[in-house]
């Protein structure tokens, strides 16, 4: 079949006796049929029509599917006209200023921008585009409504930016997210945090009947960030707001509200917690389970201490007279236990018994232990030696309690010097008993910087990416000096520059910008040593002209988004 345009034939009749049966066999055929023989060719698939005398099969299916086509044009009726969107709802915060405008739309239209072939050299704007929201939230300003739809667009693509985008975009992106089914992840809120701004306490509490019903009948996204907002203003409010719907929830909607809780926690959500420890989803019990073990007075935190107790004493040594740490894991994990949190199934390769000892350590008190061991400092609790190779197990319980609990006594006590900390981040565990990055979460930021620093200066920077990770950004110092010494130190011995690839990218992020000056001159290509990577020099010096731009675009940017 060769023709495409319906003949003559097709939208005038001869006879009426064609016509009728031409008709008759359109009306039968079904638009799908006549399309698949179209597709197919009347030499392969007979045509769900009977030609006409003296015509061929593929005139008659043309004919067919004109007459179907006038057919169905004909019986559609007007629908009613829809309703348009409401207006949009106002965003008091202040504009971004005309300057850091000009750099968002920049920054997303980079984002979209397929195959960007600019130098090495050049900073990666994509990689910018997460610190600038931040800092513009910071700044309390609003996206300007042009940039709305990039914006949530670059969301969509990048999850890492939801939270933010979400709440620069304000009220008006979740408006613009209920017509357009594409930005439908904004109604669902973004890992848990309120992608709009939480109304004050005067808007609330002037119209309790409105913060009902919005709980009642909200989206996700906003009953998380009404929740989120009560709990702050009031934690009983909240949780009295949560309880009333709470028996009606989804089992992830309840997981979510339930995590929440975590900001402002306090011994008043016991009970609460404590009848959550029966819900019928696991995850959510777990939860539970975790934040009441938070809470160092809960009555769950007093059974698991009783439990650890039995499992974990002081006792001396008789020949040599010197105390240390018995373990004896328990023989069985009982109903009581599951509910208040134990998993009683280990992962693979795990044993039972210390997988169930190491889930009541961690959720036990951790001032327990000195009083249990005689008034001792966590370092000297941590310095005592473990019977029958369970140190592992123990010390890894107490990492996770340390973190748990925000004992950034404990946390120091784990971790030990920064010069002679065993190299663990990347074992398994329960090798891996300390984990510097996560212990290193529970400390002070300045103390965290200084910690790194020092592991850097004894290690070198091959197993510190983890733990620049957790330092704050921009780096206090001494660590931005560190991380720069010891990058220089590499380039200078000719080592292969594409092993620092992941710290320069942090050190592009995360150093302070006013380092810029001084990089400066790392930015020539130095003279080739002997045994030098190949290329080396050259890429180094890339790499340098590439920090240098990147830490002068981010002072531009800071710059741009200061308030006048």
């Amino acid at each position: 079949m060769t023709s495409t345009t319906p003949t003559a034939s097709a939208l005038s009749t001869t006879t009426s006796t064609s016509t009728a049966s031409t008709t008759s066999v359109a009306s039968v055929a079904s638009w799908d049929d006549l399309v698949a023989a179209a597709l197919l060719g009347t030499e392969r698939r007979t045509p769900p029509v009977a030609p006409r005398p003296g015509q061929d099969a593929p005139s008659a299916l043309l004919d067919a599917a004109a007459l179907s086509t006038v057919r169905r044009r004909a019986g559609l009726r007007p629908a009613p006209a829809r309703p348009g969107p409401g207006r949009a709802p106002e965003d008091p915060r202040p504009a971004l200023p005309t300057a850091a405008r000009s750099r968002l739309a920049l920054l997303l239209a980079d984002r979209s921008a397929p195959g960007r072939g600019g130098p090495r050299s050049a900073p990666d704007l994509a990689e910018l585009l997460p610190q600038w929201l931040a800092l513009a939230n910071h700044h309390g300003y609003r996206v300007p409504d042009a940039l709305l739809p990039a914006l949530l667009d670059a969301a969509r693509a990048r999850t890492d930016l939801r939270p933010e985008a979400l709440t620069l975009g304000g009220p008006r992106a979740l408006w613009l997210a209920r017509l357009n089914p594409d930005w439908k992840f904004a109604l669902r809120g973004a890992a848990g945090r309120a992608p709009t701004p939480l109304p004050e306490p005067s808007d609330v509490a002037a119209a309790p009947d409105d913060e009902q019903r919005l709980w009642e009948e909200g989206l996700f996204a906003e009953r998380v960030s009404l929740l989120a907002s009560a709990r702050h203003r009031d934690p009983a409010a909240g949780l009295a707001l949560l309880s009333g719907t709470w028996s009606t929830e989804r089992a992830e909607d309840r997981l979510m509200f339930l995590d929440s809780l975590r900001d402002d926690l306090s011994p008043s959500d016991e009970p609460f917690l404590e009848q959550a420890l029966s819900d019928r989803s696991r995850n959510v019990r777990a939860t539970a389970a975790e934040l009441l073990s938070a809470l160092p007075g809960s009555a769950l935190a007093a059974r698991m201490a009783e439990r650890s107790r039995g499992c974990v004493a002081l006792t001396t040594d008789e020949p040599t007279a010197g105390e240390r740490i018995a373990v004896r894991p328990p023989d069985e994990c009982d109903s009581g236990m599951q509910r208040d949190g134990i998993v009683a199934k280990p992962p693979s390769g795990r044993g039972k018994r210390s997988w169930w000892l190491g889930q009541l350590v961690e959720a036990t008190p951790l001032d327990r232990w000195s009083e249990w061991f005689g008034g001792r400092t966590p370092a000297e609790i941590v310095a005592l030696p473990v019977t029958d190779g369970w140190q592992a197990d123990l010390h890894a319980a107490w990492c996770r309690a340390a973190v748990r609990q925000r004992s950034a006594e404990w946390c120091r006590a784990l971790l030990g010097t920064p010069a002679v900390a065993p190299v663990t981040a990347g074992e398994a565990a329960p090798a891996a008993w300390r984990d510097p990055a996560k212990l290193l979460s529970a400390l002070p930021a300045r103390e965290r910087a200084e910690w790194v620093a020092e592991f850097i200066a004894s290690h070198g920077l091959s197993d510190a990416f983890r733990l620049l990770g957790v330092c704050t950004v921009p780096w206090a110092e001494p660590l931005g000096h560190a991380v720069v010494d010891a990058l220089d130190i590499a380039r200078d011995a000719g080592s292969y520059p594409w092993s620092f690839s992941g710290v320069m990218g942090l050190a592009e992020r995360c150093l302070d910008p006013s380092q810029a000056d001084r990089l400066e001159v790392l930015t020539a290509i130095p003279d080739e040593t002997e045994g030098a990577a190949p290329g080396a020099g050259g890429y180094w010096a890339e790499a340098f002209q590439r920090l240098v731009g990147t830490l002068r675009l981010r002072a531009a940017m800071q710059a741009e988004l200061a308030p006048a």
